[in-house]
């Protein structure tokens, strides 16, 4: 009996259209279908979940240019349903969850709304330019609170996700992150994040390059929480372990931007199958993200030049994934549209 990769592609080839002329659409397809295990596959309540988390390092204004206090307002921004995530999620009929995986700031009595996730780690990082951004039971206990986050969601019938992330100096982490992993230096990793000027760009650059030294970062590469543990975010932290549940639960996974990525480059060192659910949703326009999908030897759907985070790449993407598998399960072949195929 054919193998499922050459029933489904049979499947595709078969519709009434020239042999690979839906281009990217057809690789969804045959994606889903193989992550489903199914010739038949369905994206079915997909959901975005945006963690948010403070880093220690971002109060000491060496590294971004907005103040740490607009983590907790972006996050009141999301349950007032004013950002743009909040505006994709809704367009496109996608599930939107928010997460305080580790604010600097007092939620308990803000929100009583199902889509808020209260699973605060700490209230923020430590500063990681002068000690561990945190211990690594912190890192394992938030990796654990993202997979039981994903499991709780894909119980309830969610077979499509993504994640989005909120953390005024999270774009630094990232870099780190991306520096250790893929050994490139820290110069070809930063970028301005939230909108640097050249001069803050520099500094950041300069104060990046301390903490790699500190942390021996370029050790860290094959030591996934000792990486975190020394650089990481809560969030970033917590998306980790959302990749492996996704993974464990068989989701088709949509991979957002820069930060996500960076998470999903800790998830990887950890179970190296996880990248098998993943679509790619967008090349960011922050700096270093083109060079991390090209080590993951990745060609993603969009690149409008995007990089605001939130999973607002990953919102636009899911459209096109559901049109993928419609094509599949709803064109006609061309044995049931009574149409000549190509003549051998």
């Amino acid at each position: 009996m054919a193998s499922l990769q050459t029933q489904l592609q049979q499947k595709i080839n078969t519709k009434t259209k020239p042999l690979g002329s839906l281009g990217m659409l057809e690789t969804i397809a045959l994606q889903v279908g193989l992550i489903q295990e199914s010739l038949s596959p369905s994206i079915e309540s997909p959901t975005i979940v945006v963690f948010a988390g403070d880093h220690g390092i971002a109060e000491s204004g060496l590294v971004n240019p907005y103040p740490q206090a607009v983590t907790a307002q972006m996050v009141l921004n999301f349950l007032a349903g004013g950002a743009a995530i909040n505006v994709f999620t809704k367009q496109n009929n996608i599930q939107l969850f928010v997460v305080d995986a580790g604010v600097k700031a007092d939620f308990s009595g803000v929100s009583n709304s199902s889509a808020f996730i209260h699973a605060k780690q700490a209230m923020g990082t430590e500063n990681y330019f002068v000690t561990a951004a945190m211990t690594q039971s912190q890192a394992l206990a938030a990796i654990a609170a993202g997979k039981e986050i994903v499991a709780t969601i894909a119980a309830k019938g969610t077979n499509c996700i993504g994640f989005g992330e909120m953390g005024i100096g999270n774009t630094s982490s990232a870099a780190l992150i991306m520096s250790a992993i893929t050994g490139l230096s820290i110069e070809e990793c930063t970028g301005r994040g939230t909108g640097a000027s050249d001069e803050q760009l520099a500094k950041k650059i300069d104060t990046l390059r301390i903490c790699l030294l500190k942390h021996q970062v370029f050790n860290l590469g094959n030591e996934p929480l000792q990486l975190l543990s020394k650089i990481g975010g809560f969030e970033i932290a917590m998306m980790v372990g959302a990749y492996l549940s996704a993974a464990e639960n068989k989701m088709v996974i949509v991979v957002d931007g820069f930060i996500a990525t960076s998470a999903l480059l800790i998830a990887q060192k950890i179970e190296p199958a996880v990248i098998h659910y993943c679509i790619f949703a967008h090349t960011s326009g922050e700096q270093g993200h083109e060079k991390m999908l090209d080590y993951l030897n990745i060609k993603p759907i969009l690149n409008w030049g995007m990089r605001l985070g939130e999973g607002t790449g990953a919102a636009l993407t899911i459209p096109l994934v559901r049109s993928a598998v419609a094509f599949l399960n709803e064109m006609a072949s061309f044995d049931q549209a009574g149409v000549s195929s190509k003549v051998e």
